[in-house]
């Protein structure tokens, strides 16, 4: 299939670069996918659209301050952005991946840090750019992003020096979700299309007696990443760990109302279980699924996981505007 068919001009004017407040305040576009209707609404209004019995599937990944900006120690500015702990390698969670910029200057050996609170070596380098590095630091690099680090806005959100400073804070509460579980603080990139929600939405979710269920994502920077190679087919997929506990496990595999994922890494995290779990529609176990989604969603393609879609708008040539197109058309070609 030709990537171009997932291509389309986006001037830079029209990405947002402030979110809308409140959240729910945003536009929310409601597209039925069986009679091609297409109606404008505000996301607070969700509660009053959904089907009867809906029950929302989401990720309460919580995200970390995943962005340092160092001092190299001869001058000069280095970006450091964690992406994930390699537990395979070291359950102690001393050894990540991650991002430097500029990387070019770090070969195996290399060394970076931050004085006082932490040492690194880089021990392997990707070409895709992506760098295992073992750090030496006392309480855990989780703990040093919160002293030293930043949110990691995407990368179509720029902050210039004179806005850097005053953004921080809100970034901080902007970029999470109002249900992310602080205990499950392993995101490198939100799970945007839940930003949205608000105590209140929430509040009137289950008033009308909407159910949600959890699961936590490891959302990555493989997201964002546009697809290069000229046939879809050709394009490698980037790997996202999550788990599913057992209530969210029964949910699925219990008849009820319609199922809401909400956002496309949701999504694929359900499509994924499905496809790896045989029985994930009938029965259960009382243990929670662990894997890594691997799988590449386009059209043309049937669905298990999920009946509804909650998702914002996506970047041209990415591999979740070729999920939005499957799912608009179910089996059919792209829309």
């Amino acid at each position: 299939m030709d990537t171009a068919l997932f291509d389309y001009p986006l001037p830079p004017e029209r990405i947002a670069q402030t979110p809308a407040e409140p959240r729910d305040s945003a536009r929310l576009l409601v597209v039925n996918r069986l009679t091609r209707k297409v109606e404008h609404h505000i996301f607070r209004e969700l509660p009053e659209l959904l089907p009867p019995g809906t029950r929302l599937f989401r990720n309460h990944a919580s995200v970390f301050k995943a962005r340092l900006r160092l001092t190299r120690p001869m001058g000069g500015q280095l970006e450091c952005l964690l992406l994930h702990p390699d537990l395979a390698r070291d359950a102690a969670g001393n050894t990540w991946w991650c991002l430097l910029k500029p990387g070019k200057k770090y070969a195996v050996g290399a060394k970076f840090g931050a004085a006082d609170l932490f040492d690194a070596t880089v021990i392997e380098k990707e070409p895709d750019g992506r760098i295992l590095a073992k750090f030496d630091a006392p309480g855990g690099m989780l703990a040093i992003t919160e002293k030293i680090g930043e949110m990691p806005l995407p990368p179509y959100i720029h902050r210039d020096a004179s806005t850097a400073k005053p953004s921080v804070s809100s970034d901080d509460q902007n970029y999470q979700t109002v249900y992310a579980d602080p205990a499950k603080k392993i995101a490198a990139a939100a799970p945007t299309a839940g930003l949205h929600f608000t105590p209140a939405v929430l509040t009137a979710l289950a008033a009308k007696g909407f159910q949600n269920y959890d699961l936590a994502l490891r959302v990555g920077l493989g997201t964002f990443r546009p697809i290069v190679v000229e046939k879809l087919e050709d394009h490698v997929i980037h790997r996202e760990w999550y788990e599913i506990p057992p209530s969210t496990r029964q949910a699925l595999a219990t008849p009820g109302g319609p199922r809401l994922a909400v956002g496309t890494t949701t999504l694929r995290a359900l499509e994924d279980y499905f496809s790896k779990c045989p029985n994930a529609g009938r029965i259960t176990l009382p243990e929670p699924w662990l894997a890594e989604a691997d799988i590449f969603i386009y059209p043309p393609r049937q669905f298990a996981g999920a009946d509804l879609l909650l998702t914002n708008f996506h970047l041209p040539r990415s591999t979740l505007l070729c999920l939005v197109s499957a799912f608009l058309a179910p089996g059919q070609g792209p829309q």
